[in-house]
């Protein structure tokens, strides 16, 4: 079913919604087209860096990005998303003519710091932008299948693309990342085409005359309040750490080493990439495919722990297995994202500082990663790939349950706790009510 053309039970979206759904599809699938993806690992060995370097460079890449973020994220929130989903497109065009210009691994650096800097500012404010842009619209219940929408068409486009990274490269190596800069240069262009937010959201707050005086630390602060006061967000917070760090891993880290490890060549790697692509893209459309009979949480802690399974599983078997295993664990991807995202951001309290938070997530998120890089650099090393994995899997069944327990014992006392307040509650949105709400639905909860 067409985003643009809902079911029955949803309102017809504004003009004004779907400018704003159609700008963020394009800019989400230009900026994240990354052309050198299947084979930068290669490339980066062809141009002399070894294991060491290469997932030295990611951890440093995942570190800085950590870095980045609040900042970015406040800044966001204080000069508005819209333009720094302008600032980040200009950052990633520069980012991704660096190997280009400097096949080294001083150029490698360069080039994952200014990539960590061009995401670390439309990590958070793309998906605050969208939230904030369809609730002003009225068309919060379009937010869920818009963000799946967009993620899916963005990798749509990298199955298209990414099989003929291999034929490009004969021709000249370095296309792929001037192919990946002159998509960044697109996603700019759509970024220049947002309308402004109407209504109070991130671009309308950032001009207020009251808030430019010591708007950093306000928006910081505003930020810590707002975990600090919801446990639950904290801790969907933590509980997305599994999903973002096993996705990111396999599919970055891990991707090459493992189809190498099981015989499969490196001129068949676009192929695979993008028939995991595909099984990512038609997940990520359509996460009301999911039962409405278990809540969102719970479809995160089972999806996470049936990511963990999917990657051990590639430690058996032979080369079509792995395959099969790798698109299971990309379609289990697509369907837990815009779940994940969309129980962060009905846990946020409405005049809290979004793009802050977002920002914030992704700090947890990079952080954790920033060590599992280093770790699976130092598994390779030892040619130890399988007990990586086998590792992984089970750090991630362990700490689920752990963390879905906690899960549950917030959502039953925010719920005790709003029926003992009964209609004086104000502010934070209760746990239970984004606990609750049907996957396929986008409706906001209202403070």
């Amino acid at each position: 079913m067409s985003l643009l053309r809902p079911s029955p039970s949803m309102p017809v979206p504004s003009p004004a919604a779907r400018r704003i759904i159609r700008l963020n599809n394009g800019f989400q699938l230009l900026f994240n087209l990354l052309w050198w993806m299947p084979v930068f690992y290669a490339y980066q060995r062809d141009a002399g860096l070894s294991d060491g370097q290469i997932f030295g460079i990611q951890s440093i890449y995942y570190i800085a990005f950590c870095l980045f973020e609040i900042p970015t994220g406040v800044v966001a929130d204080r000069i508005g998303a819209r333009n720094c989903l302008r600032a980040g497109a200009v950052v990633m065009t520069a980012a991704n003519l660096a190997p280009v210009l400097a096949p080294t691994y001083t150029g490698f650096l360069a080039h994952f710091l200014a990539i960590a800097a061009g995401r670390s500012l439309t990590s958070g404010a793309a998906s605050a932008y969208l939230y904030d842009g369809l609730r002003a619209e009225r068309a919060d219940a379009h937010y869920l299948r818009a963000e799946g929408t967009a993620r899916a068409l963005g990798l749509a486009a990298k199955v298209v693309c990414w099989p003929l990274v291999g034929p490009l490269m004969m021709l000249a190596p370095q296309t792929p990342y001037a192919l990946s800069a002159a998509s960044a240069a697109g996603s700019l262009g759509c970024a220049l085409a947002l309308p402004r937010l109407a209504g109070p959201g991130p671009d309308t707050r950032a001009r207020t005359p009251q808030r430019r005086g010591g708007g950093f630390l306000r928006d910081t602060g505003a930020a810590v309040r707002a975990l600090r006061s919801s446990p639950w967000l904290a801790l969907l917070m933590v509980q997305g750490v599994a999903v973002f760090t096993l996705s990111r891993i396999c599919q970055v880290n891990l991707f090459q080493p493992v189809l190498l490890e099981h015989g499969i060549g490196e001129s068949a790697h676009g192929s695979v990439l993008a028939a995991m692509t595909v099984a990512e893209a038609v997940a990520s459309a359509r996460p009301q495919w999911l039962s409405r009979r278990l809540r969102p949480v719970v479809w995160v802690s089972l999806l996470s722990v049936a990511l963990a399974a999917a990657l051990a599983g590639t430690a058996m078997g032979g080369p079509w297995a792995v395959a099969a295993l790798l698109c299971a664990f990309a379609a289990i991807t697509g369907f837990v994202y815009p779940v994940q995202r969309k129980l962060v951001n009905d846990a946020i309290p409405r005049d809290a500082p979004r793009a802050t938070l977002l920002s914030v997530e992704s700090i947890v998120d990079r952080g954790v990663c920033a060590l599992a890089a280093v770790a699976a650099g130092a598994y390779l090393a030892a040619g130890r790939l399988d007990a990586l994995l086998w590792h992984s899997a089970a750090v991630t069944f362990v700490l689920m349950p752990v963390l879905h327990v906690a899960l549950h014992r917030v959502s039953r006392r925010g719920k005790a706790g709003g029926a003992a307040t009964g209609s004086r509650a104000t502010g934070a949105t209760p746990p239970v009510r984004a606990e609750s709400l049907p996957v396929d639905e986008g409706a906001a909860p209202r403070p």
